[in-house]
């Protein structure tokens, strides 16, 4: 490999000084095989045995590349220029994809991201969790006694637009209004009319209140000073309906020329159907704050997961990609293995979406939120559903869940969907005091899944396979669906 630096002064700038003993140095030039890429996309190569992680590179590329930062174990370097391309190499089709930081994968084939995102999958598996992992991907009845079988990752057919929901921050820059997303590794925002993984309508609500917001003098929420008005405008798409919510997040009760903002937003999108305002007053870059009003039309939006009805309000979760939520749902369901005699329990159920997609197939499910207005949504869905064999209850799953086993409720399968920490490690050590024939686990992040494996395997279960599922193509984010039986 060949490195390029430049000469050297003798005195060097008071800072920090660098590591002593490396191949190389900040803003030396070199050329590098891309033998790998991070669970954030960048892509890995080595010089004389020492990493460096370069932004925008492929595995099976050569690249040229100028060395950012150097620590003792890694550096960063920017991609200069590609010498040798991968086959997985496309062009980007966002025109501010090199800026925003919303996206990271699309420059690479679709089929390679989810070639990619299985083997994240299984990489994490076998090195944090320590598990045997079967080769290929397989089919159903592959034979099994090798390892856990991991199948190949459920992408989409057309894997642009697929976004139900846009959260967008609002700024101000010398031309006026600016609202997009963050520029990667930073809090400046980088002014989007449009957004390939957006649904149209979505941009067009964005654009339109930024156009009202400019003639109208509206001022943008400024993160240092704590002043300005509109901080965030935040949208919402039933897709199986077509019903859409406006929520403003502002810095202060009032609006300036509010009549006009609903006029001219119901005008122009006339599938708005909810117009609120929230209100965020706290130093902070949370979104939402505690207060909410419904400024025009209905409290809530309805949409469909397969033939369940939700309702939407405007600070409720609801899963952004509708079409790859039926698919991950319809995973679970598979997995749980329900014949309509099973007691089901559903921990980190929200706002009870794969409780109720349960409840159509199993005698009764009970579902456990540590979130208050959460679990008011879920009974709310519950009875928009007339589905009254499934109990919602508020705590924290790991307290809820034993006081469940005293009043004699046992579970077959428990369902578990966690946050990107992972479970509880309470709630682990309650499942396996509840010993549940089947443990179905739902996960965003493949590392602390691997982790949480390991303990339920330690504990007597074993992991049987696991689908991941694409819920956001172009960027580096994978869903996984694991099913775990009692081995003992």
């Amino acid at each position: 490999m060949s490195k390029h630096r430049s000469g050297r002064s003798t005195s060097r700038p008071v800072g920090k000084a660098p590591v002593a003993g490396l191949p190389v140095n900040k803003n030396d030039e070199v050329v590098l095989d891309i033998i790998g890429m991070t669970h954030e996309g960048e892509g890995v190569g080595r010089v004389e045995g020492f990493t460096l992680f370069v932004q925008g590179a492929l595995p099976g590329e050569k690249v040229r590349a100028k060395v950012l930062k150097t620590k003792k174990q890694y550096g960063y370097a920017k991609l200069l220029n590609i010498v040798e391309a991968s086959s997985a190499r496309i062009a980007a089709p966002c025109e501010i994809y090199d800026k925003c930081g919303g996206c990271q994968l699309q420059h690479m084939d679709y089929t390679a991201q989810l070639a990619w995102k299985r083997q994240l999958v299984v990489d994490n598996l076998e090195r944090i969790g320590k598990l045997r992992v079967s080769g290929g991907g397989g089919d159903a009845g592959t034979d099994q006694t090798d390892g856990i079988l991991v199948r190949p990752t459920l992408g989409m057919d057309e894997p642009w637009r697929y976004r139900n929901k846009a959260q967008v921050p609002i700024g101000v820059t010398e031309g006026g209004l600016v609202g997009g997303f963050y520029a990667r590794g930073s809090h400046r925002i980088i002014d989007m009319e449009t957004c390939l993984i957006q649904h149209e309508d979505n941009d067009d609500v964005v654009r339109k209140v930024k156009e009202i917001g400019r003639k109208r003098g509206i001022t943008a929420y400024d993160e240092e000073s704590g002043k300005g008005l509109l901080r965030h405008v935040v949208v919402k798409k039933a897709f199986r309906t077509g019903e859409m919510m406006v929520v403003l997040v502002t810095n202060g009760e009032r609006i300036p020329h509010l009549d006009e903002w609903i006029t001219e937003i119901r005008r122009e999108i006339p599938a708005v159907t909810s117009i609120c305002q929230n209100v965020n007053t706290k130093r902070t870059n949370v979104i939402f704050g505690d207060t909410t009003h419904t400024l025009w039309g209905n409290d809530v939006i309805y949409d469909y997961i397969g033939d369940v009805k939700f309702a939407i309000s405007a600070r409720s979760f609801y899963q952004v990609n509708p079409a790859q939520t039926e698919v991950l749902y319809g995973k679970t369901v598979e997995y749980a293995g329900l014949t309509g005699n099973e007691t089901v329990i559903d921990a980190y159920c929200g706002i009870g979406t794969i409780s109720l997609f349960l409840a159509q197939h199993a005698k009764q499910v009970y579902g456990v939120e540590i979130v208050r207005e959460a679990i008011e949504d879920a009974r709310a869905n519950a009875t928009l559903n007339s589905m009254d064999n499934v109990v919602f209850e508020v705590g924290a799953s790991e307290d809820v869940i034993p006081n469940w086993k005293e009043q004699g409720i046992t579970a077959d399968v428990i369902v578990v969907d966690p946050p990107r920490k992972g479970c509880d490690p309470r709630l682990l050590e309650t499942i396996l005091a509840m010993k549940p024939e089947r443990v179905v686990y739902v996960s965003c992040n493949p590392s602390t899944l691997a982790r949480d494996l390991r303990v339920l395997e330690d504990g007597g279960y074993a992991t049987v396979e696991v689908t991941p599922v694409d819920m956001f193509p172009h960027t580096v984010h994978v869903e996984s669906v694991a099913l775990l039986v009692k081995s003992v």
